[in-house]
């Protein structure tokens, strides 16, 4: 590939997990309005499980793996796709968009705890600063009276922090488990598995099915959005960049897609963006910048916590 020619690619892989996966709050908002939670999480993964499937075979990839490989992105699947997303969709019932993407923008700050909870990593001092501004930031959004005044407001916030520990609990776990070396294909396991557990969770919920006949346009575009660009496109991107770019790079999608999120729901779905929720962002994001760009001197210890955002996955 030439030189310009990868350029291309990167400067539209960044395009992609900045707008798309910024844009699958709304995307999911819309849908979750007409269709129950897990049945929405579920079609979307495991769609897009298959279609991955479909063109990892189209393109002569190896689709066998072996039976570890099998129970730990069945794992990764729960607790990155069942549990990590499925609970968000379910959240944004309660909740907006743009509010759900602002407190999951402290995901590294979660991980970063995790990390020291489990692998005993020590904290730098920047890091802690971070920290310190992340919490004041969940604070400052957290306590709007308008929020609170919403019913089940409270319920979709717990909601969506117990999906940020599955995450970061995920992301750790995903650090060291032998997992399929072919990221496409690792991917379209996780999703399809994960899709799989959300189908069986619906049916235990009694969910009511609806089928797609039945949907509005808005509802079928928005999902068609979802599985093509949301999980498949965006995951790819991701994955790519990681190998191409640094991780700090990768990383900058944490700032943006809280942004794209609070803009698009302000546009399309009216939902108010108050002066106490930009604060917030200021406060939140400033504080996931002091985590992920805190750096490790070459005499440091190798058990400190630099970078968070190598140890993250996305929406």
């Amino acid at each position: 590939m030439s030189e310009e020619r990868n350029i291309v690619v990167i400067v539209l892989a960044f395009a992609s997990i900045y707008i798309i996966w910024g844009s699958t709050y709304l995307l999911n908002k819309i849908c979750v309005a007409e269709l129950e939670p897990f049945i929405l999480a579920s079609t979307r993964f495991t769609t897009a499980g298959l279609l991955i499937f479909l063109i990892a075979k189209l393109l002569g990839f190896n689709l066998s793996i072996t039976k570890k490989q099998a129970i730990n992105c069945a794992t990764v699947g729960f607790l990155f796709m069942a549990f990590g997303n499925g609970i968000v969709v379910w959240a944004l019932k309660y909740i907006d968009s743009g509010f759900a993407a602002l407190e999951i923008s402290a995901q590294p700050l979660v991980v970063l705890a995790l990390m020291r909870i489990f692998e005993g990593k020590k904290i730098r001092q920047k890091s802690m600063i971070g920290v310190l501004l992340g919490m004041i930031g969940i604070y400052i959004l957290v306590s709007q009276k308008a929020l609170l005044d919403q019913e089940n407001a409270i319920t979709g916030i717990i909601m969506i922090f117990a999906c940020m520990v599955s995450w970061g609990y995920g992301s750790l776990f995903v650090a060291k488990a032998d997992l399929p070396k072919n990221f496409f294909i690792n991917t379209g396991y996780q999703m399809f598995f994960g899709g799989v557990m959300l189908m069986i969770a619906s049916l235990l919920f009694g969910e009511s099915w609806v089928s797609p006949s039945l949907w509005s346009h808005r509802t079928m575009w928005s999902m068609l959005l979802l599985i093509i660009f949301g999980s498949i496109v965006a995951f790819t991107s991701f994955n790519y960049l990681l190998k191409i770019v640094s991780p700090e790079k990768v990383a900058t999608s944490t700032y943006i897609n809280p942004l794209v999120a609070l803009a698009l729901g302000w546009y399309i779905l009216d939902e108010q963006i108050t002066t106490q929720s930009l604060v917030a962002a200021v406060v939140l994001l400033t504080g996931v910048y002091f985590i992920n760009t805190s750096k490790e001197s070459p005499a440091s210890d190798d058990k400190s916590i630099t970078s968070v955002e190598t140890h993250l996955t996305k929406k």
